[in-house]
């Protein structure tokens, strides 16, 4: 940013460097074209309704750029009709999120496309849950609704609507295909199936147990959702973590890392129909599953992280079943990313399906792994190293294609990195206590924690209430800047390539649907 949008700027409680403004209606819209212009990106947007502190709503946007995080905050009116400048001209991410904050608490920007994305006829039109007035226990009927897809015309085209109730065990979210033949012209999306009122159940929650909440966001990002829950109240409280837990933390957080991607990589061998990749990977998964079961007490380790440390120590022998499990890992990663290179067929489906060029991966903000895959190398652990990432060089994967193939590159690179890490972590795991007391924060204080999980970064940004309660809680996970990559990585494959692609980006419904 220059020093016109620095000016006045204060430091913000946070786990990376991060400052926080405040801006008018002229300069909310020059922030977000010189963070544009200088190659930041957008990480969020959020609103608060704060009329019962001093008659205004809020909103407010979290960039990232080249020197940490910048908060700006725009003020409005409490008024009926409260209205904000929209951001998408600058960052096309964006409308998503401001379509959702008027469903949730009725602040419009001055964006042309008002159609709902939350609400899903689950609550009346006038109706808002994020608003102070709101009471979280209210129930409505409700309502099927028609949603106006935008239509494609033209000899030949015809639609195919997929979704929201799926052949497979996945969540709910429609995919309306327009084709000729089998080629695909366009994809809309609609998602929003899943929305739990999370931001307004923080609001009942004791500042001390929303890491709780935090983890069941998005149940595959637990221990990131849960680590950006404490970053943040620790940087409010001035909490210090000790030196172990915040390494048992980032072993956590690696090894979700390499479930998911373990996982995944099975997951997509199997949809290009080789089915020994699912079978070997699923092992893998399983042995380090029950690894996390033996090490921190739980298979999903969603509540492994809390405030002021973690929730369990290493067992006795927990260090050498921990390297022993890491090198099996690696000798079997490594000989099966030699079959999958050398697979014809697997190779013919991956290379050039689902390609996201690097211009279309930078114009909408991708994030983390699918960014990786198309170019854009950055990664939180390398970028704003924190404890205990700022004592090593986290090697940053990248790969420039775009395609199936490159995000599946990306992941066997990042098991691999991961399993560096990990080794470091125990074979230099600091003595001492795993937790540490915290204290209740005083009110009206707002605090950001950002931790790169292994989809990306994962954002909470948490203002506090009084007597040690939560005002408001905004999650962000990075399933919101990728979902739209979707739409494009699909133009011109044939719908069969649909199942490969989406799962090739392995997006979460329930964290984006909050």
């Amino acid at each position: 940013m220059t020093s016109e949008f620095k000016q006045g700027a204060k430091a913000l409680p946070s786990n990376l460097p991060c400052r926080h403004s405040k801006a008018g209606t002229v300069r909310w819209r020059q922030i977000a074209q010189t963070v544009r212009t200088a190659c930041g990106r957008l990480l969020t947007l959020w609103g608060a309704d704060d009329r019962d502190r001093d008659g205004r709503y809020r909103v407010y946007v979290a960039y990232l750029q080249t020197d940490g995080i910048t908060v700006v905050e725009h003020e409005m009116e409490g008024g009926t009709n409260p209205t904000y400048p929209s951001l998408r001209e600058f960052f096309p991410s964006a409308l998503r999120m401001e379509r959702a904050i008027f469903d949730l608490l009725g602040i419009k920007s001055m964006e042309p496309d008002h159609r709902g994305w939350l609400r899903h006829g689950g609550w009346p039109e006038n109706v808002f849950p994020l608003r102070r007035d709101f009471s979280g226990e209210a129930q409505f009927a409700g309502v099927s609704e028609p949603y106006p897809f935008v239509q494609v015309e033209g000899d030949g085209v015809h639609e195919i609507p997929v979704g929201p109730v799926h052949a497979g065990t996945i969540e709910p979210g429609h995919f309306r295909f327009s084709v000729v033949g089998e080629k695909v012209l366009r994809l809309e999306e609609r998602l929003g199936y899943t929305h739990k009122g999370i931001e307004k159940l923080f609001e009942s929650m004791p500042q001390k147990e929303g890491h709780q909440l935090a983890a069941r966001i998005s149940g595959d990002s637990a221990v990131a959702y849960t680590w950006a829950y404490c970053a943040a109240l620790e940087a409010i409280t001035s909490a210090i973590c000790p030196p172990r837990a915040v390494q048992m933390r980032a072993l956590a957080l690696e090894h979700e890392r390499l479930a998911n991607h373990l996982g995944d990589l099975g997951a997509l061998g199997n949809d290009a129909g080789f089915a020994f990749g699912l079978t070997q990977f699923s092992r893998m998964k399983e042995d380090l599953l029950r690894t996390n079961l033996a090490c921190f007490n739980a298979r999903y380790l969603m509540d492994f992280i809390a405030p002021g440390g973690v929730t369990s120590d290493l067992p006795g022998g927990g260090s050498r079943l921990l390297l022993d499990r890491y090198h099996t890992l690696e000798t079997d990663v490594l000989g099966m990313r030699r079959i999958y290179d050398n697979h014809a067929g697997v190779q013919d489906r991956f290379r050039e399906t689902g390609v996201l060029s690097h211009e279309t991966a930078w114009e909408l903000d991708a994030a983390g792994l699918a960014g990786r895959a198309s170019g854009i190398p950055h990664d939180l652990r390398a970028d704003f190293p924190w404890p205990p990432y700022d004592k090593m060089t986290v090697k940053v994967s990248k790969q420039t294609s775009g395609d199936v193939a490159a995000r599946v590159a990306v992941r066997f690179d990042e098991v691999l990195e991961s399993l560096r890490i990990c080794r470091a972590f125990v074979s230099n795991l600091a003595g001492g206590d795993f937790r540490s007391t915290i204290s209740d924060a005083e009110p009206g204080l707002l605090g950001v924690g950002v931790i790169e999980g292994w989809r990306g970064p994962v954002l909470i940004a948490l203002e506090t209430g009084s007597n040690g309660s939560i005002r408001r809680c905004h999650p962000h996970d990075p399933s919101w800047q990728n979902w739209p990559l979707l739409e494009y990585a699909i133009l011109g494959n044939l719908v069969p390539d649909f199942p490969l692609i989406n799962k090739s980006f392995n997006l979460s419904y329930s964290g984006h649907d909050i």
